[in-house]
């Protein structure tokens, strides 16, 4: 009893079963492998893009710099937004209030929105792991259902009656729980990742919002 079997023997049920947590599957592990080397890279990326921003002798050279190193795209998007504050459009809100505040407004719209590209398909995983175990829970209730269904017609107990959905139902069970386990591994280990570079990113702009509070004129000169 196979998979391949599972699905060219079972009902329709069973079919749809094995085909979504195939799907589960593959939309996990594509993640999985694409947020792990994404993530990799960008823990690399803010510290040396971060280290290039405080050794740059102006803001604007500074940009220059960090575009160099910032491949993710992780830090530039908070140096672009705190120096595209003076091109805000006179007389809205946007421009309206004290330059500090508007600085912190930017900043912290940019921060979120660099977050949000991280936690991109945590929710996939999240969802995977929490529900392909009950996915494979159904494909076991309905291979039990077939096994009593078999010993009702045969009127009695019989091994080759009830192996079939008897197997049927252990795997089932046991793909549900190996398409849910990396899930939820790969879900805890990148999701540390991305506490910590969320953390340099967030002590980043607030480094940065110090520095440029006091220093609006001159951005705006440039």
């Amino acid at each position: 009893m196979t998979l391949l079997h599972l699905f060219e023997q079972g009902d329709l049920v069973s079919r749809l079963v094995v085909l979504l947590l195939l799907a589960m599957s593959i939309s996990s592990w594509v993640v999985i492998l694409w947020k792990g080397w994404l993530l990799r890279r960008a823990s690399a990326d803010v510290a040396r893009s971060t280290a290039a921003f405080w050794q740059a002798p102006s803001v604007a050279e500074a940009g220059s710099r960090v575009a160099a190193f910032d491949r993710s795209a992780l830090v530039l998007p908070l140096i672009d937004a705190s120096r595209a504050l003076q091109a805000a459009a006179g007389g809205t809100l946007a421009a309206s209030g004290d330059r500090a505040q508007q600085l912190t407004r930017v900043l912290r719209d940019a921060l979120h929105a660099v977050l949000h590209k991280l936690q991109f398909g945590q929710v996939l995983l999240a969802t995977v792991g929490s529900t392909a175990p009950f996915v494979g829970l159904l494909g076991t209730v309905w291979g039990i259902y077939h096994a009593l269904t078999a010993i009702s017609q045969a009127g009695q107990i019989s091994i080759d009656k009830i192996a079939g959905p008897v197997g049927e139902a252990l795997i089932m069970t046991a793909a549900g729980l190996a398409v849910a386990i990396p899930a939820v591994l790969a879900y805890n280990v990148l999701g540390r990742l991305i506490g910590r570079i969320e953390a340099d990113l967030e002590g980043f702009a607030r480094d940065l919002r110090e520095l440029l509070a006091g220093h609006l004129p001159a951005i705006e000169e440039d």
